[in-house]
């Protein structure tokens, strides 16, 4: 990204990269206006040629859904609207409910794909993990957010990872004091999690490296 977006902009990039990952297609001008609550779609309109203008999007003219991510692929279609069937997707993959003791990139867990650049985010991301729950909102990860997770094991003290304790995965703060490692919420309505390396296992499946507002269906945290 060449210039940092404003927040209004940053708001409008968020919703059509939702609406994407939602849908698997682009919303409307109207759409957007409707969402954030512009009074036309002309006022969408021009945030979105300040989008493109800064490379984040690019726009395919005349079309109602024109609206495309630089790593999409150009599409034959001039108007793309919503498909009737799903095609194996490509992007990062968004990741739903993780059954105990199998793999979190497993193809069981991605309910589908959201067409963002993995190196939208830094360092870039490997997935995306829909939030469950509020033990994180004091640091702006809320109920049905994504989680952009970078997978590493090398992790620093005062990040925020996703870890697996046995059959539970979850969103936390990282703390260690030698052997002992502490989970903390950012939500005083939480406990710590405690664990000792000698005795529990823990595994840790990455790091957040940002947050998609908004998203529907069943998530962790």
């Amino acid at each position: 990204m060449s210039r940092p977006l404003t927040v209004r902009q940053q708001n409008v990039f968020d919703f059509i990269v939702k609406t994407m990952a939602e849908l698997g297609y682009p919303p409307t001008r109207a759409e957007i206006a409707k969402a954030l609550g512009f009074r036309s779609p002309n006022a969408a309109e021009e945030h979105l040629r300040a989008l493109e203008r800064k490379g984040v999007i690019r726009i395919i003219r005349n079309t109602s859904r024109g609206i495309r991510l630089p790593n999409q692929e150009p599409q034959d279609a001039l108007d793309p609207q919503p498909p009737s069937t799903t095609d194996h997707a490509t992007g990062l993959p968004i990741i739903g409910e993780v059954a105990a003791g199998s793999p979190i990139l497993a193809a069981e867990h991605i309910d589908r794909y959201c067409p963002l650049p993995a190196d939208y985010f830094t360092p870039r991301a490997d997935y995306l993990l829909r939030v469950r729950g509020l033990s994180m909102q004091n640091v702006g990860i809320l109920e049905g957010d994504l989680l952009a997770v970078h997978r590493t094991d090398r992790i620093r003290d005062g990040q925020i990872v996703v870890a697996r304790l046995e059959d539970e995965v979850t969103v936390k703060r990282f703390k260690r004091q030698g052997h002992l490692v502490t989970l903390v919420a950012e939500n005083p309505d939480f406990s710590p999690i405690e664990i000792d390396l000698r005795t529990q296992p823990l595994e840790i499946e990455g790091v957040g490296v940002g947050v998609i507002r908004g998203g529907n269906g069943q998530a962790l945290g």
